[in-house]
């Protein structure tokens, strides 16, 4: 991390009484990622990005079948987007992203997959190896995997029979985010893990806590899946926010209503206690969707709150992305109005 900087990259008191002073962000991929860009424009002093271990797909499912390490992927996307700003954490964050091209071994893997598998070897240790791609970016905050072994997602899922009535399970997260069924539900393998130490103390240390956006059944659940997760997330006395995807996705959640996110988190972790239901003003529910959508949320202690997050592109067009800006706005709002 940066030599004039705390070790999540901001300025020792530099966070208003106001504003978090830690932020931990739990998910995986593009939502994740999203949401880290936003944590930093919150100008907390610690940023810890908690990430899901289950991607057995591409360039990570290569690395994770041959060496037998949790996958680096979603874990490399987060160390992207808590780079330093600056020209040298610029080109760093690129080239962890760069993906090789070609016909040959190294076709589809991405340099940083390969650097911290590589790390983790020399070092001997995932975190270790975290910590040091973390240094080598001047990274504005901690990466830190949900657990320290790789897990595998089983869902099961309707419409892949010709009675809709039957359900069967479909192993794998890639599996599982582009079943053309249905899916109900889904658990981790191994079924009790341990979760990581680290991310189980940042939880609890934190501010504010964010869970999503991302792909809900293989990003976002799996968390809720791991039990002291859930349990330091129900006990913290932070500022606990879901935020919530602006679309169903095809495959994973087709179909899916606000209401439906929200009780799929009830129903995979009936425990569960936050604060917050953060949505894309953009849904503009009826007054019957309101009326669900508060429902479910009581059942986990929560609030409904809309804002306008969605991205706008450079032609004026709405993307299928989170703004960070407007995200971070939303996100300082709600927790200065508790």
């Amino acid at each position: 991390m940066t030599s004039d900087s705390t070790a999540s990259g901001q300025t020792a008191g530099a966070t208003s009484p106001d504003s978090p002073r830690s932020i931990v962000s739990l998910g995986g991929g593009h939502g994740l990622y999203q949401t880290l860009l936003a944590d930093r424009a919150c100008g907390p002093e610690e940023i810890h990005a908690v990430v899901t271990v289950a991607d057995d797909g591409g360039s990570s499912g290569r690395i994770r079948r041959e060496l037998g390490i949790i996958p680096p992927g979603d874990l490399r996307m987060a160390l992207a987007a808590l780079a330093s700003e600056d020209e040298h954490g610029r080109m760093w964050g690129k080239t962890l992203q760069h993906r090789f091209g070609g016909t040959g071994a190294l076709a589809g893997h991405a340099v940083g997959n390969l650097l911290i598998a590589g790390l983790t070897e020399v070092l001997g240790s995932e975190l270790q190896a975290l910590d040091a791609v973390a240094a080598l970016t001047r990274s504005h905050g901690r990466v830190l995997p949900v657990c320290s072994q790789p897990l595998e997602i089983e869902a099961d899922v309707s419409g892949l029979d010709d009675d809709p009535r039957v359900m069967l399970p479909v192993r794998g997260q890639v599996a599982v985010a582009t079943t053309p069924g249905s899916v109900r539900r889904v658990r981790i393998i191994p079924g009790d893990p341990m979760a990581n130490p680290a991310a189980i103390s940042a939880i609890r240390q934190a501010d504010m806590i964010t869970l999503g956006p991302g792909s809900w059944f293989s990003s976002v659940i799996p968390h809720l899946l791991v039990p002291a997760v859930v349990e330091a997330i129900t006990t913290s006395d932070a500022f606990r926010v879901v935020v919530l995807n602006l679309n169903a996705e095809v495959g994973e959640t087709s179909g899916f209503s606000l209401e439906r996110h929200i009780h799929m988190l009830c129903q995979h972790a009936p425990a569960l206690k936050v604060d917050l239901i953060l949505v894309d003003g953009a849904h503009n529910p009826t007054t019957s969707d309101r009326r669900h959508m508060t429902r479910a949320a009581d059942a986990l202690g929560a609030k409904v709150v809309f804002h306008d997050l969605r991205e706008v592109g450079p032609g004026g067009q709405r993307t299928d992305r989170h703004d960070p800006a407007k995200l971070a706005a939303a996100m300082l709002h709600n927790y200065r109005d508790r």
